[in-house]
C-alpha cells in the first residue's frame, strides 16, 4: 500500500519541465495547424487550380504523409499527457482530454492504414475509366458535369467504383473532421491553463 502511494506521488510530483511543455505544445500546435491547412485550405485551392486528375494525384501523395504525421503527433501528445496525469487522479477536464487524444489517435490510425488507402486505390481505378472517355483534365467539376453523369449511367463498373469512392471518402472526411475537433478542444484546454501569454 505504501509503495502504491509512493508511486502515485512520484508520477504526479512537480510540474512538467519547460522542455516537456514545449514538446507538448509543439506537437499539439503542429497537428492543429496541419489539420486546418489540409482540411480547409489546401484542398480547396488545389481543386480550383489544377485538373481533377492532378488534384487526385497530389492528394494521394499528401494524405498518407498527413495522416501518419497526425498519428505521430497525437501519439506523442497522448503519451506526454498520460505521463503527467495518472489515471486515478484525473479531473473531469483531464479525462475529456485523454479521451479526445485517444479518439484522435484511433481515427488517424484508421485513416492512415485503411480509409485513405481504399479511397485512393478506388480513385485511381475511376481515373483509368475517365481517361478512356476523355475526362479528368478539366479544372473543377462544372464544365463536364453532364459527361460524368452519362458515364455513371452507362458504365456499371464506374458507377460501383464511384459509390465506393464516395462512401470511403465520406468516412475518411468524417474521421478527419472529428480529429480536427478533438485537437481543437485539447488546444483550448491547454490555452485555458496557461498562466500568462
Amino acid at each position: 500500500m505504501a509503495e502504491e502511494v509512493h508511486a502515485t506521488e512520484m508520477a504526479t510530483e512537480g510540474e512538467p519541465g519547460s522542455l516537456i511543455k514545449i514538446v507538448h505544445l509543439f506537437f499539439l500546435s503542429t497537428a492543429w495547424g496541419m489539420q486546418l491547412w489540409v482540411t480547409f485550405i489546401a484542398g480547396f485551392v488545389l481543386f480550383r487550380g489544377v485538373s481533377r486528375h492532378t488534384f487526385g494525384l497530389v492528394q494521394s501523395k499528401l494524405f498518407p504523409f498527413y495522416f501518419y504525421t497526425l498519428l505521430g503527433c497525437t501519439f506523442l501528445n497522448l503519451a506526454v499527457f498520460a505521463m503527467y496525469h495518472p489515471r486515478d487522479l484525473l479531473s473531469t477536464g483531464e479525462t475529456i482530454q485523454i479521451v479526445l487524444f485517444f479518439l484522435c489517435l484511433v481515427l488517424a490510425a484508421a485513416n492512415a492504414s485503411w480509409f485513405s488507402q481504399t479511397t485512393t486505390k478506388t480513385m485511381f481505378k475511376m481515373q483509368e475509366i475517365e481517361r478512356e472517355h476523355g475526362l479528368g483534365e478539366e479544372v473543377g467539376m462544372s464544365s463536364q458535369r453532364e459527361a460524368y453523369q452519362r458515364l455513371k449511367e452507362r458504365d456499371a463498373k464506374y458507377r460501383s467504383l464511384r459509390q465506393k469512392f464516395f462512401t470511403f471518402h465520406g468516412i475518411s472526411s468524417l474521421c478527419n473532421l472529428t480529429c480536427v475537433v478533438c485537437t481543437g478542444v485539447n488546444l483550448a484546454f491547454l490555452a485555458m491553463h496557461l498562466d500568462s501569454l
